[in-house]
């Protein structure tokens, strides 16, 4: 595994990739905001590669430097988008189809973000439909933004997760979303092997259907 520094306008970020033999494409992740990229399902996801995707595990720069509170959304937002120009871009540019996505607040980056960066797929894991308990304050929006685009989406939403339920997401996004149900809470379990075999299924209805 590889780890590159990459400058941002708001500090430096950390991008560990993983690359397969034969790619059949990339999976860009990123955090939450109450934890990082050791996250256990952005772990199990390492397993990817194994079946040719290529996986990234990114840093944000508020992470990489020692802060315990995230960064507002659009700085959030700032960072991001030259994170996937640097990885995407050179001598060692990740292969496409490129597939952006996180946990949490990493998931609403990708969203919102997606269009900007040229993505081809969305993964959004614990998506925090809202704030526990205030359902009227939908982020729905952003993740209909991904589909509004035309890319598909995939949600992986923990069974009893505080932040909307799989219903609770599949009602707000409508049939194009692929919203898959996991085990656990907002952070799913300590062992998310569902996690994993949801996403590694969705992606495989990414192969040869999407191009770069």
């Amino acid at each position: 595994m590889a780890v590159n520094e990459i400058e941002t306008p708001v500090g430096i970020a950390r991008a560990h990739v993983a690359r397969a033999s034969n790619p059949r494409g990339s999976l860009v992740v990123s955090h939450g905001a109450g934890g990082g990229i050791d996250a256990p399902d952005l772990t199990a996801l390492s397993a990817v590669v194994g079946e040719g995707w290529t996986y990234v595990r990114v840093e944000q720069p508020w992470r990489v430097a020692g802060k315990k509170v995230a960064a507002p959304p659009k700085t959030l937002d700032r960072a991001w988008v030259p994170i996937i120009g640097r990885l995407m871009h050179g001598r060692w540019a990740l292969p496409g189809p490129l597939v952006v996505g996180g946990r949490s607040a990493g998931a609403r980056v990708a969203c919102r973000t997606a269009g900007r960066v040229g993505a081809d797929a969305v993964l959004a894991l614990s998506f925090p439909l809202h704030p526990p308990g205030k359902p009227e304050k939908s982020r729905a929006s952003e993740a209909l933004g991904v589909l509004d685009a035309g890319l598909p989406l995939a949600v992986v939403q923990g069974e009893r997760d505080p932040f909307g339920t799989p219903d609770d997401v599949r009602e707000a996004l409508g049939p194009q979303a692929h919203v898959f149900s996991a085990r656990g809470t907002h952070s799913f379990t300590k062992d998310p092997e569902d996690v994993l075999s949801e996403v590694l299924a969705w992606l495989n209805t990414l192969s040869g259907g999407v191009d770069r």
